[in-house]
Protein backbone atom coordinates (compact mmCIF):
# COMPACT_ATOMS: atom_id res chain seq x y z
CA UNK A 1 0.00 0.00 0.00
CA UNK A 2 1.35 3.42 -0.88
CA UNK A 3 0.36 6.71 0.69
CA UNK A 4 -1.89 8.95 -1.37
CA UNK A 5 0.49 11.61 -2.76
CA UNK A 6 -2.13 14.18 -3.68
CA UNK A 7 -2.68 15.78 -0.32
CA UNK A 8 -1.40 16.10 3.23
CA UNK A 9 -4.90 16.60 4.62
CA UNK A 10 -6.97 14.30 6.79
CA UNK A 11 -10.74 14.14 6.56
CA UNK A 12 -12.83 13.80 9.72
CA UNK A 13 -16.43 12.63 9.34
CA UNK A 14 -18.66 13.76 12.19
CA UNK A 15 -18.55 17.13 13.94
CA UNK A 16 -19.75 15.96 17.34
CA UNK A 17 -17.77 15.71 20.55
CA UNK A 18 -15.11 13.32 19.28
CA UNK A 19 -14.95 14.78 15.77
CA UNK A 20 -14.28 18.24 17.20
CA UNK A 21 -11.64 16.93 19.59
CA UNK A 22 -9.81 14.96 16.89
CA UNK A 23 -9.97 17.95 14.55
CA UNK A 24 -8.57 20.28 17.21
CA UNK A 25 -5.79 17.78 17.88
CA UNK A 26 -4.80 17.62 14.21
CA UNK A 27 -5.00 21.37 13.64
CA UNK A 28 -2.94 22.06 16.74
CA UNK A 29 -0.28 19.73 15.39
CA UNK A 30 -0.18 21.57 12.07
CA UNK A 31 -2.25 19.08 10.05
CA UNK A 32 -4.92 20.40 7.66
CA UNK A 33 -8.40 18.97 8.21
CA UNK A 34 -11.54 18.67 6.12
CA UNK A 35 -14.42 18.30 8.59
CA UNK A 36 -17.57 16.73 7.13
CA UNK A 37 -21.06 16.69 8.63
CA UNK A 38 -24.64 16.69 7.38
CA UNK A 39 -25.68 19.99 9.01
CA UNK A 40 -24.51 23.57 8.48
CA UNK A 41 -25.68 24.37 12.00
CA UNK A 42 -23.60 21.59 13.49
CA UNK A 43 -20.55 22.69 11.50
CA UNK A 44 -20.91 26.30 12.66
CA UNK A 45 -21.10 25.17 16.28
CA UNK A 46 -18.11 22.86 15.67
CA UNK A 47 -15.95 25.72 14.39
CA UNK A 48 -16.54 27.64 17.65
CA UNK A 49 -15.90 24.54 19.76
CA UNK A 50 -12.70 23.67 17.89
CA UNK A 51 -11.41 27.24 18.29
CA UNK A 52 -12.02 26.98 22.03
CA UNK A 53 -10.25 23.63 22.23
CA UNK A 54 -7.28 25.02 20.33
CA UNK A 55 -7.03 27.87 22.83
CA UNK A 56 -7.26 25.45 25.73
CA UNK A 57 -4.75 23.08 24.17
CA UNK A 58 -2.22 25.90 23.72
CA UNK A 59 -2.77 27.01 27.31
CA UNK A 60 -2.16 23.42 28.50
CA UNK A 61 0.97 23.08 26.37
CA UNK A 62 -0.57 20.31 24.26
CA UNK A 63 0.54 21.79 20.93
CA UNK A 64 4.08 22.66 19.74
CA UNK A 65 4.48 26.41 20.05
CA UNK A 66 6.69 26.59 16.97
CA UNK A 67 4.22 24.89 14.64
CA UNK A 68 1.61 26.79 12.65
CA UNK A 69 -1.98 25.72 13.13
CA UNK A 70 -3.42 23.61 10.33
CA UNK A 71 -6.16 24.86 8.06
CA UNK A 72 -9.76 23.83 8.73
CA UNK A 73 -12.26 23.34 5.91
CA UNK A 74 -15.86 22.45 6.75
CA UNK A 75 -18.22 20.91 4.24
CA UNK A 76 -21.44 18.96 3.80
CA UNK A 77 -19.98 16.90 0.96
CA UNK A 78 -18.18 13.63 1.51
CA UNK A 79 -16.59 14.10 -1.89
CA UNK A 80 -14.24 16.60 -0.23
CA UNK A 81 -12.42 13.64 1.33
CA UNK A 82 -11.33 12.32 -2.06
CA UNK A 83 -7.81 13.75 -1.83
CA UNK A 84 -7.20 13.07 1.87
CA UNK A 85 -4.27 10.90 2.94
CA UNK A 86 -6.35 9.47 5.78
CA UNK A 87 -9.99 9.48 6.81
CA UNK A 88 -11.20 9.33 10.41
CA UNK A 89 -14.84 8.40 10.90
CA UNK A 90 -16.07 9.85 14.21
CA UNK A 91 -19.85 9.71 14.03
CA UNK A 92 -22.15 8.41 16.74
CA UNK A 93 -21.47 4.96 18.23
CA UNK A 94 -24.05 3.14 16.11
CA UNK A 95 -22.78 0.17 14.12
CA UNK A 96 -25.27 0.51 11.26
CA UNK A 97 -24.61 4.24 10.84
CA UNK A 98 -20.86 3.73 11.00
CA UNK A 99 -21.03 0.90 8.47
CA UNK A 100 -23.06 3.05 6.08
CA UNK A 101 -20.70 6.00 6.44
CA UNK A 102 -17.58 3.88 5.94
CA UNK A 103 -19.12 2.27 2.86
CA UNK A 104 -19.73 5.70 1.34
CA UNK A 105 -16.27 6.97 2.23
CA UNK A 106 -14.50 3.90 0.86
CA UNK A 107 -16.21 4.53 -2.46
CA UNK A 108 -14.89 8.11 -2.59
CA UNK A 109 -11.25 7.82 -1.54
CA UNK A 110 -8.45 6.42 -3.65
CA UNK A 111 -6.93 3.00 -3.01
CA UNK A 112 -4.16 3.32 -0.45
CA UNK A 113 -6.06 5.83 1.70
CA UNK A 114 -6.01 4.83 5.35
CA UNK A 115 -9.50 4.43 6.80
CA UNK A 116 -9.85 4.83 10.56
CA UNK A 117 -12.98 4.30 12.59
CA UNK A 118 -13.02 6.00 15.97
CA UNK A 119 -15.04 3.54 18.00
CA UNK A 120 -15.09 2.68 21.68
CA UNK A 121 -16.12 -0.91 21.18
CA UNK A 122 -17.67 -1.96 17.83
CA UNK A 123 -15.60 -4.82 16.38
CA UNK A 124 -13.54 -3.65 13.42
CA UNK A 125 -14.21 -6.76 11.35
CA UNK A 126 -17.93 -6.11 11.66
CA UNK A 127 -17.43 -2.67 10.09
CA UNK A 128 -14.91 -3.99 7.55
CA UNK A 129 -17.69 -5.93 5.84
CA UNK A 130 -19.03 -2.61 4.50
CA UNK A 131 -15.87 -1.16 2.96
CA UNK A 132 -14.42 -1.85 -0.47
CA UNK A 133 -10.91 -2.60 0.80
CA UNK A 134 -11.12 -4.14 4.30
CA UNK A 135 -7.33 -4.33 4.56
CA UNK A 136 -7.22 -0.52 4.68
CA UNK A 137 -9.50 -0.20 7.73
CA UNK A 138 -8.28 0.00 11.34
CA UNK A 139 -9.76 1.23 14.57
CA UNK A 140 -8.42 4.00 16.78
CA UNK A 141 -10.10 4.67 20.10
CA UNK A 142 -9.30 8.30 20.88
CA UNK A 143 -10.07 9.33 24.45
CA UNK A 144 -11.92 12.54 25.23
CA UNK A 145 -10.52 15.20 25.15
CA UNK A 146 -8.51 13.89 22.22
CA UNK A 147 -6.14 16.85 22.17
CA UNK A 148 -5.04 16.28 25.79
CA UNK A 149 -4.95 12.52 26.39
CA UNK A 150 -1.67 11.19 25.04
CA UNK A 151 -2.41 7.47 24.71
CA UNK A 152 -4.72 5.85 22.16
CA UNK A 153 -5.87 2.29 21.56
CA UNK A 154 -5.27 0.99 18.02
CA UNK A 155 -7.42 -1.95 17.01
CA UNK A 156 -6.23 -4.30 14.31
CA UNK A 157 -9.04 -6.28 12.73
CA UNK A 158 -8.47 -9.76 11.28
CA UNK A 159 -8.29 -8.25 7.78
CA UNK A 160 -6.32 -5.11 8.63
CA UNK A 161 -3.06 -5.05 6.65
CA UNK A 162 0.33 -4.54 8.24
CA UNK A 163 0.98 -1.44 6.13
CA UNK A 164 -2.34 0.01 7.31
CA UNK A 165 -1.20 -0.36 10.91
CA UNK A 166 2.10 1.29 9.94
CA UNK A 167 0.23 4.19 8.28
CA UNK A 168 -1.93 4.62 11.39
CA UNK A 169 1.16 4.75 13.59
CA UNK A 170 2.74 7.30 11.26
CA UNK A 171 -0.32 9.53 11.49
CA UNK A 172 -0.57 9.16 15.26
CA UNK A 173 3.10 10.07 15.53
CA UNK A 174 2.40 13.31 13.67
CA UNK A 175 -0.42 13.94 16.13
CA UNK A 176 1.88 13.44 19.10
CA UNK A 177 0.18 10.25 20.28
CA UNK A 178 1.47 7.10 21.89
CA UNK A 179 -0.38 3.97 20.82
CA UNK A 180 -0.91 0.38 21.89
CA UNK A 181 -2.19 -2.18 19.38
CA UNK A 182 -4.85 -4.65 20.53
CA UNK A 183 -6.75 -7.38 18.74
CA UNK A 184 -10.35 -7.07 17.68
CA UNK A 185 -13.05 -7.85 20.26
CA UNK A 186 -16.19 -6.17 21.63
CA UNK A 187 -15.12 -3.25 23.80
CA UNK A 188 -11.42 -3.92 23.06
CA UNK A 189 -9.52 -3.20 26.32
CA UNK A 190 -10.29 0.28 27.62
CA UNK A 191 -14.07 0.21 27.17
CA UNK A 192 -14.32 -3.40 28.37
CA UNK A 193 -12.76 -2.27 31.66
CA UNK A 194 -13.88 1.35 32.05
CA UNK A 195 -17.53 1.26 30.99
CA UNK A 196 -18.64 -1.54 33.33
CA UNK A 197 -16.80 0.22 36.18
CA UNK A 198 -18.77 3.42 35.49
CA UNK A 199 -21.97 1.41 35.27
CA UNK A 200 -21.28 -0.19 38.67
CA UNK A 201 -20.43 3.22 40.16
CA UNK A 202 -23.84 4.49 39.01
CA UNK A 203 -25.51 1.43 40.59
CA UNK A 204 -23.76 2.18 43.89
CA UNK A 205 -25.15 5.72 43.81
CA UNK A 206 -28.65 4.49 42.91
CA UNK A 207 -28.60 2.03 45.81
CA UNK A 208 -27.74 4.83 48.24
CA UNK A 209 -24.41 3.34 49.30
CA UNK A 210 -22.55 6.58 48.54
CA UNK A 211 -23.01 9.92 46.79
CA UNK A 212 -21.64 10.73 43.36
CA UNK A 213 -18.93 12.88 44.94
CA UNK A 214 -17.98 10.18 47.46
CA UNK A 215 -17.63 7.49 44.81
CA UNK A 216 -15.35 9.70 42.72
CA UNK A 217 -13.28 10.84 45.72
CA UNK A 218 -12.70 7.25 46.83
CA UNK A 219 -11.70 6.12 43.36
CA UNK A 220 -9.32 9.07 43.07
CA UNK A 221 -7.78 8.85 46.52
CA UNK A 222 -7.66 5.09 46.99
CA UNK A 223 -7.23 3.72 43.47
CA UNK A 224 -5.59 6.61 41.62
CA UNK A 225 -8.36 7.26 39.08
CA UNK A 226 -7.55 10.75 37.69
CA UNK A 227 -11.08 12.20 37.78
CA UNK A 228 -13.37 9.52 39.20
CA UNK A 229 -15.62 7.26 37.12
CA UNK A 230 -18.77 9.40 37.26
CA UNK A 231 -17.07 12.64 36.29
CA UNK A 232 -15.45 10.66 33.48
CA UNK A 233 -18.91 9.48 32.44
CA UNK A 234 -20.07 13.09 32.15
CA UNK A 235 -17.11 13.79 29.88
CA UNK A 236 -17.81 10.76 27.67
CA UNK A 237 -21.50 11.66 27.40
CA UNK A 238 -24.07 9.50 29.19
CA UNK A 239 -25.89 8.73 25.95
CA UNK A 240 -22.66 7.53 24.35
CA UNK A 241 -21.87 5.48 27.44
CA UNK A 242 -25.33 3.87 27.51
CA UNK A 243 -25.07 2.98 23.80
CA UNK A 244 -21.61 1.47 24.30
CA UNK A 245 -22.80 -0.59 27.27
CA UNK A 246 -25.78 -1.92 25.30
CA UNK A 247 -23.49 -2.95 22.46
CA UNK A 248 -21.09 -4.58 24.90
CA UNK A 249 -23.92 -6.57 26.52
CA UNK A 250 -25.24 -7.68 23.12
CA UNK A 251 -21.89 -8.71 21.65
CA UNK A 252 -20.53 -10.48 24.74
CA UNK A 253 -23.85 -12.04 25.77
CA UNK A 254 -23.28 -10.74 29.31
CA UNK A 255 -26.40 -8.93 30.60
CA UNK A 256 -24.41 -7.43 33.49
CA UNK A 257 -22.94 -4.97 30.99
CA UNK A 258 -26.35 -3.47 30.16
CA UNK A 259 -26.72 0.17 31.29
CA UNK A 260 -28.18 0.45 34.78
CA UNK A 261 -31.50 2.11 35.57
CA UNK A 262 -29.97 5.37 36.81
CA UNK A 263 -27.91 5.79 33.66
CA UNK A 264 -30.91 5.09 31.42
CA UNK A 265 -33.03 7.52 33.44
CA UNK A 266 -30.52 10.35 33.01
CA UNK A 267 -30.40 9.73 29.27
CA UNK A 268 -34.22 9.78 29.06
CA UNK A 269 -34.25 13.16 30.83
CA UNK A 270 -31.60 14.60 28.52
CA UNK A 271 -29.00 14.91 31.29
CA UNK A 272 -26.09 13.71 29.17
CA UNK A 273 -23.10 15.21 30.96
CA UNK A 274 -20.95 18.21 30.24
CA UNK A 275 -22.31 18.69 26.73
CA UNK A 276 -25.82 19.39 28.06
CA UNK A 277 -24.80 21.14 31.28
CA UNK A 278 -25.96 18.36 33.59
CA UNK A 279 -25.21 14.67 34.12
CA UNK A 280 -23.99 13.15 37.35
CA UNK A 281 -22.75 16.68 38.09
CA UNK A 282 -24.28 20.09 37.38
CA UNK A 283 -22.24 22.24 34.97
CA UNK A 284 -24.71 25.11 34.53
CA UNK A 285 -22.78 28.37 34.64
CA UNK A 286 -19.48 26.48 34.48
CA UNK A 287 -19.30 25.78 30.74
CA UNK A 288 -18.37 28.60 28.40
Amino acid sequence: MTANPRSDTIAVFGAGVMGCGITALALGRGVDVVLVDVSDEVLRAAEAEIAQQLRHGRFMGAFPGSRATGTLTTTLSGEAAADATAVIEAITEDSSLKARMLAEVSGVVAPGTTLITNTSGIPIDELAKSVRRPAELAGVHFMNPAYLIEMVEVIRGPRTAEDTVAAVFSLLGRLGKKAVVVHDAPGFVTSRLLHPMINEAARIVAEGTASVESVDRLMQGCLGHPTGPLRTADLIGLDNLADALRLLAERTGNPAFAPCDLLREKVRHGDLGRKTGRGFYDYEGVLS
